[in-house]
């Protein structure tokens, strides 16, 4: 079975997620607290000897024209430090609207007291993960 671990990086939160390749679904985990977007790497090398992931996923946040912001970069770097933290395998992907599907799906379960910003994070990385399945795996 192919495990992937899916993160939505941010500033003050990631969302992290679990994927299966076998279901084509992901189920969120607890979202790590960051300091100006650095997380404490210990929880996260734990997910990942936990998961024992076949790769690591990070969403990359774009501008919807396509252009790359400041967070673009972050999360850039948040990856390449993933896989040097783990000595993981990891793939960028566009994240581009997934937090306001993450939105729209925790509001439909439950209404405003769902948007928590960790559950909305790593309903996100949920998001990430289900994008990349339908854009075929790149890898």
């Amino acid at each position: 079975m192919s495990t992937y671990l899916v993160f939505d990086f941010g500033t003050k939160s990631i969302g992290v997620a679990v994927g299966q390749l076998v279901t084509g679904t992901a189920q969120p985990l607890d979202a790590i607290a960051a300091k100006d977007g650095i997380p404490d790497w210990k929880p996260i090398r734990h997910l990942y000897q936990e998961w024992l992931p076949k790769q690591c996923i990070v969403g990359i946040p774009y501008n919807m024209d396509g252009t790359e912001q400041e967070m673009t970069l972050r999360a850039r770097k948040f990856a390449n430090r993933l896989a040097n933290q783990c000595r993981a395998q990891v793939t960028m992907v566009d994240e581009r609207l997934t937090t306001a599907d993450a939105k729209a799906r925790l509001f439909e379960l439950g209404g405003y007291k769902k948007l928590t910003k960790g559950k909305v994070d790593s309903v996100s990385a949920c998001v990430i993960f289900e994008n990349w399945l339908e854009q075929g795996m790149p890898e």
